[in-house]
Formats: structure tokens, sequence, C-alpha cells
């Protein structure tokens, strides 16, 4: 059994968090633009990804805010632009977990000190961005800020102190049943939302640390433990297939002890299946699950590499070219984006599969 100390100080530092007041921004998106040559990496830690509405991908870092590349914006001296946006352009915090984009094409950027609204100004016919943001004045404390706009419009935000709902241009506690255990234990903080999913019943889940994972249909709760088929009860990511399993990632416990556990398992609506012919997806930190626009999960195992699940069997990835970047090859965002090309966030940088292997992307690509 490896300790986990080295390895949660490579992953856990990534989701921190806290909040702070209100900005408004009025100036145009002068980021930081870098050039081809620059062979320095996106971020070191490529914590969440986007594809919005207009084909840009948006890559969230931890210390650089985020990172912007428009694939129709050729520079001068040829190759793609590359722009970061951090609180020097309006930013709430540098730290960005969790993207999201709602109707008119707002980004919603959860981060370090809360959730930064961010509109280009092309939906509103604007010249001008503009960077809007919520912290504890407006309703919404806590740490590690993950955002989910729904198919209704409704914008969801959970963080170490729980589940927040905005509404009238603020965020207002979304009160969740708190569950009896004989024996909690969780990883960093019991009832942190580490995630916010909705399937395609209109359900949204929520992944928390120590209390598993709960279904809500709109007016009742169903909850999900180890007792019912979890690997754990410290519950990471949550995503859909295409035959309408839900798949969930569980993560060890460290409090009050560590405990061996997380893990793969998916749930058909009846029962609970688990993997443990599968090195990697048992006694393991899933912190990452991932479905791709042909149906299928996508599955970053910590230490192993990442597994794609084609509605049969799992084929295991764990080539790259940079090893030297990822030796503990803990994946913390995907993306796929419109031409079917697969973007991963490594403990270590950006890459991109190329069918086989994963290929590191730095600032100045390649991105093609």
């Amino acid at each position: 059994m490896t300790h986990p100390t080295l390895l949660r100080m490579l992953v856990l530092s990534l989701i921190v968090a806290g909040c702070r007041n209100d900005h408004v921004n009025e100036r145009a998106t002068t980021g930081t633009i870098t050039l081809p040559k620059d062979t320095a990496q996106v971020s070191e830690y490529i914590v969440s990804a986007h594809e919005d509405w207009d084909g840009d991908l948006w890559f969230g870092t931890n210390g650089q805010g985020v990172a912007r590349w428009d694939p129709s914006a050729l520079l001068v001296v040829g190759g793609q632009q590359l722009q970061y946006f951090a609180t020097a352009d309006g930013l709430i915090d540098d730290v960005v977990t969790g993207i999201a984009e709602d109707a008119s094409g707002q980004l919603w950027f959860g981060t370090q000190a809360g959730v930064t609204l961010y509109n280009s100004g092309v939906a509103s016919g604007s010249k001008a961005a503009t960077f809007t943001s919520y912290g504890p004045a407006e309703g919404l404390p806590g740490a590690g800020c993950k955002v989910l706009v729904d198919r209704k419009g409704g914008v969801w935000a959970g963080t170490s102190a729980g589940v927040f709902r905005f509404v009238d241009d603020r965020f207002v506690p979304f009160e969740l049943p708190v569950p009896k255990f004989d024996t909690l234990t969780w990883k960093m903080t019991p009832g942190k939302v580490w995630d916010l999913f909705e399937d395609s019943k209109g359900n949204i889940w929520f992944g928390l640390d120590g209390n598993g994972a709960l279904r809500y249909n709109g007016t009742s709760f169903t909850r999900f433990t180890k007792q019912d088929g979890l690997c754990s009860n410290n519950v990471a990511s949550i995503t859909e297939d295409a035959q309408g399993n839900i798949w969930f990632g569980s993560i060890t416990s460290d409090h009050p002890t560590y405990i061996e556990e997380g893990g793969v398992s998916m749930y058909n609506g009846s029962s609970f299946t688990r993997f443990p012919e599968v090195r990697g997806l048992t006694a393991n930190d899933i912190y990452n699950i991932y479905t791709d626009r042909s149906g299928n999960i996508w599955i970053g195992a910590v230490r192993v590499g990442a597994y794609r699940w084609d509605g049969k069997s799992f084929t295991l990835f764990d080539k790259t070219d940079r090893p030297d970047l990822t030796t503990s090859f803990a994946i913390q965002a995907f993306v796929e984006d419109r031409r079917g090309r697969l973007w991963f966030g490594f403990s270590g940088g950006l890459f991109r599969f190329d069918g086989k292997a994963f290929v590191n992307v730095t600032r100045g690509g390649p991105w093609e």
C-alpha cells in the first residue's frame, strides 16, 4: 500500500476555496497572449476544461487564472492565440476549478474564492467584456466552488459549505438532508460538494465528501452510500453513459484515519457494479470521469492511467510523450472539442490524446 501523503500534496492542492466580494470589470479582454514558440506549460496543473459555443477551449489552472485557446484567432507570426485571464482582468481568484456555460453564452467560473460570471460582450452586443464575482457578501461561502448550469437555466454552486442556487443576483442555500452514519469517514470536509451533475432525466446529482451521493428529482432526495455499492462515501465525480447508467468516481478517506478505499462503480437504476478485476478501479482515487460524444466513459485512475469504457470492455492508455510530467498520472480535467479531439488536464500540464497516447501541449502547442 502506498501512503497518500505525497499524492495528496499533489492532487488535493487543487481543491481549495473561500469567497470574496462582487467585482465588475468593464475593460476589454486584454489577457496575456503567448506566442507559438513558447515551450512553457499552459499550467503545471490543469484543473478544469470547457469548450464554449464559439469553439474556444477554456482551461482552468491552479494559480494562473483561466487560459483560453481560440482556434480561429491567428497571430501575426502564425500559430494560434492563447490568452490568460486572471485577477488583474477581473477574476475573483486565479484558481479555476470549474467552468459552466449558460444559454446566453456567459461563462461561470468556479474558483478558489467564489464564482465569477464572464460575459465576453458578444451576446450583449457590447465591445467590453465584464467579470462579475460572487462571494460571501452575495450568499456564497465555503471552499472549492463547483458550478452547474442545468437544462432549465438554473445555476448551482457547490462548496465546502454546501449547495447554493443563483436567485435574484445572489446565491441562496439549498438544503441537503444530513445522513446518519455509525462511523463517518471523509477526505477533506464532511459534506463538501465534490461534484454537481444533471442526468438525462433532469435529476441533479451531488457528489459529497463523506456523505455519499444524492439524487434530487425536483421534489425529493435519494442517497447512495457504500452499503448500496459505492466504492467509498467520498464521491468526487459523476457522469452518465449512453445507456443511461450513472457512473461514480470515489476517493480514499483520510479522516479520522486513512482508509484505502475508493474506485469506480456503475449504477443501472436498480443495482451497482464494481470492477475489482481491473487494476486501479478499486481502492484507488478516482477524481474525474467523463463521457465523450460517442458515449464512452473515460476514467482517470491515479498512478495507473486513463481507462476508456466502450460499453463492453475497458482499455487502458498510459503512454505519454512526457513521462517526466505524468509520473502520478493524476488527471484533473477532460474535454472533447467539436472536432472530436480529447484534451486532458494533468497534474503536470495539458495533454491531447492522439488515439494511442497523450501528447503534451505547451503554450506554443502543438495545438493541431
